[in-house]
């Protein structure tokens, strides 16, 4: 942790809150497959360039968790209508305080991060988790406790069982029926894996940027599925088992876990709770351990 970091943070902070959470995290996507093309490209020992879309405008410091803070204390002060609407960009609202509550969040999970990243390893490249997405939950976690009103889970629809939201509750309704999850869960995983196998390190990265870029379309309408979270997971179980097979099986279950997440922390909340950072927290932990304890060796399987 340094001053200068310190200082950036909170500056991609305010950014990240100007332009919306979303669009910051559409650019997280973008310089991820920059820094991709520059590793495999320009110059393949480079790979301080990550440090960008990771570090100092990364989804847990100015690209995404502050866009999340910033909208849910504008909710709360009635400058914005949802504390939920992550698209919004922030600088129209004409309201510094906005802006400077992504700074100081901004700076918020630079410190978490930093803390989390200390926890020891499983071993040699295979982190506890993944500290960038579980950073940008506990940053939801207490702008919700700070700025919200329905508490952590919230409460169900009245006439509805908590898991069983209404589509207009969903996270994404278009993406939130079994056949749906299970398909983009297969057809993710299958592109991750394919990535992994074929750029290595290079090709983990490239399968989440692609994932994360893509969302610009979803900000303008279209119906494109959010599977940064298949993607990423996927990737790595296939570069830890160098099985496709594995990546498909990992992108399915992400799908699903995703949408747990969703109905668990989201569907009934006031402020935006990311179902993916949770699902890439989790699954990240999970397929590192069992590659520490030699899982996917004993468990291999073909292609």
């Amino acid at each position: 942790m340094t001053v200068m970091g310190v200082l950036a943070a909170f500056g991609g902070g305010i950014f990240g809150a100007a332009i919306g959470a979303l669009p910051a995290f559409e650019f997280v996507g973008f310089l991820v497959i920059a820094g991709v093309a520059v590793q495999l490209g320009v110059a393949p020992a480079a790979t301080d360039f990550f440090g960008l879309p990771f570090g100092a405008f990364g989804p847990h410091v100015g690209g995404f968790a502050s866009g999340v803070a910033a909208v849910a204390y504008a909710a709360k002060r009635g400058k914005i209508e949802t504390g939920r609407n992550i698209v919004a960009g922030l600088m129209g609202l004409k309201s510094p305080d906005v802006l400077l509550v992504g700074g100081l969040f901004g700076i918020f999970g630079y410190a978490v991060q930093w803390g989390l990243a200390k926890v020891p390893a499983f071993g040699p490249g295979l982190a506890w988790t993944d500290t960038v997405a579980l950073t940008v939950v506990l940053s939801a976690f207490v702008a919700r406790l700070a700025f919200g009103s329905s508490g952590l889970f919230g409460k169900a629809e009245e006439g509805r069982a908590f898991l069983s939201p209404s589509d207009g509750a969903k996270w994404l309704s278009f993406q939130s029926d079994p056949g749906q999850l299970v398909t983009i869960g297969l057809g993710v995983g299958l592109f991750a894996g394919y990535l992994a196998l074929t750029f290595g390190g290079a090709g983990v990265l490239l399968s989440f940027g692609i994932a994360a870029a893509s969302l610009i379309f979803l900000q303008f309408g279209v119906a494109v599925p959010v599977s940064h979270h298949m993607a990423l997971p996927a990737a790595i179980a296939a570069a830890a088992s160098g099985s496709m097979i594995w990546a498909a099986v990992v992108g399915i279950v992400c799908a699903f876990i995703g949408e747990l997440m969703a109905r668990l922390f989201l569907c009934h909340g006031d402020t935006h709770i990311d179902p993916p950072a949770a699902t890439i927290a989790i699954m990240t932990l999970v397929i590192n351990f069992l590659t520490s304890v030699g899982f996917f060796a004993a468990v291999h399987l073909p292609v």
